[in-house]
């Protein structure tokens, strides 16, 4: 999917769009949001842990992550950029 078409999708499903990144090799520890996120990844890669599980996401890759959805985060060497959609659950 192309960077352009994927922010028209979160659009569509109501997230709020946001360009984002993390430096090399930094590490977010295991932690929940509040909100449902998607990513894309534009440049570098990101690998998540969840439920014991690690998946590394590269340039054109993108994943989803359920509110209150316990994950951990490491960028790669060169780090991440990515666009990134966040919507608040359905009651």
């Amino acid at each position: 999917m192309h960077q352009s078409d994927f922010e028209d999708d979160l659009r569509r499903q109501g997230y709020q769009v946001f360009y984002g990144g993390l430096r090399a090799d930094h590490v977010n520890t295991d932690h929940a949001h509040d909100w449902d996120a998607r990513i894309m990844v534009i440049g570098g890669e990101i690998t998540l842990r969840r439920q014991g599980k690690s998946e590394t996401f590269r340039t054109g890759d993108s994943c989803t992550v359920a509110a209150g959805e316990v994950h951990a985060e490491q960028a790669g060497p060169q780090g991440v950029a990515y666009i990134a959609g966040r919507r608040t659950p359905a009651a």
